[in-house]
């Protein structure tokens, strides 16, 4: 299974030209409707904007050096790692769905680009094929164990958030259906399903990118470049100064802060003492 080229028998049924036109109108749409977004929801002006407000408050200007290892460091933390992520399972959850989408997809354009009428591909078939599953992995874990979390908030697998939900309902059918028509290759009118389901659930996936979470991908690199910048500048995003609570001249404008940083602080209540959250 995992060496076969998918591609190559329905390159035998359906012409690569067509193939190649079909994932050069997805990419068409991921274009367009990441697009339409940015217009609708203001995301680059606002990005832009806040920018400009915090350089005012700016103490420092950062260098082009600084900036480029700041660069670095986002790519190897919020993006490679997905560092931002608190929660463990969360993280592994995403990095299956991330790297299983990025390989799955780079790899589908490479059979149908470049081998759909050839019957060896090399290693294609088979990171098609680990892509499609590391997908699957992530993407149920996330539906099934962190999406749906009934303890807090009641949410039962089967609830569809409407547009909220495409996003990742796109992103697990896509791989599910993709795999059942590989592996049913041969068997007629089921695998010719489960390739129709396959196709309609990438239509959904890419064709709907103005109404669901596919565009986040695009601003969430940019948006921890900035964080990172602005931390480093000391403009703090337009937050309060960050005043270090021991110092006598800090705690002498505010008289409150020794009685409350004192080794015996006053009774805080029963929720400082209450057990840890176990559901975000």
């Amino acid at each position: 299974m995992l060496g076969t080229n998918p591609f190559f028998e329905l390159a035998t049924v359906i012409s690569p030209g067509l193939m190649q036109g079909y994932v050069i109108l997805m990419v068409l749409l991921v274009i367009g409707g990441t697009i339409l977004d940015m217009l609708h929801k203001k995301s680059a002006q606002y990005f832009f904007e806040n920018a400009k407000r915090a350089q005012k408050d700016a103490k420092r200007t950062l260098g082009g050096g600084e900036k480029a290892s700041i660069a670095m460091q986002t790519v190897a933390n919020e993006v490679l790692a997905s560092a931002e992520f608190k929660s463990t399972r969360r993280r592994i959850s995403h990095l299956f769905t991330m790297y299983g989408f990025v390989i799955f997809v780079v790899s589908t354009a490479v059979l149908i680009f470049g081998y759909a009428t050839e019957a060896a591909a090399g290693i294609w078939p088979v990171l098609w094929h680990l892509g499609a599953l590391s997908l699957c992995f992530g993407g149920y874990w996330f539906w099934f164990f962190i999406r749906v979390d009934v303890a807090s908030e009641g949410v039962k697998w089967y609830n569809f958030n409407g547009r909220g939900d495409i996003f990742i309902v796109g992103l697990i059918t896509m791989p599910t259906f993709a795999l059942l028509w590989s592996v049913t290759m041969g068997t007629g009118a089921l695998n010719t399903l489960f390739f129709v389901l396959f196709i309609a659930s990438a239509t959904v996936l890419f064709g709907s990118v103005f109404w669901s979470k596919f565009a986040h991908m695009f601003f969430k690199p940019a948006a921890a470049y900035q964080k990172r910048c602005l931390k480093a500048d000391g403009s703090r995003e337009n937050l309060p100064d960050d005043y270090d609570l021991t110092d006598p001249a800090v705690q002498a404008r505010y008289p409150d802060i020794p009685e409350y940083m004192g080794t015996n602080p006053p009774d805080m209540g029963l929720g400082i003492g209450r057990e840890p959250p176990r559901h975000y």
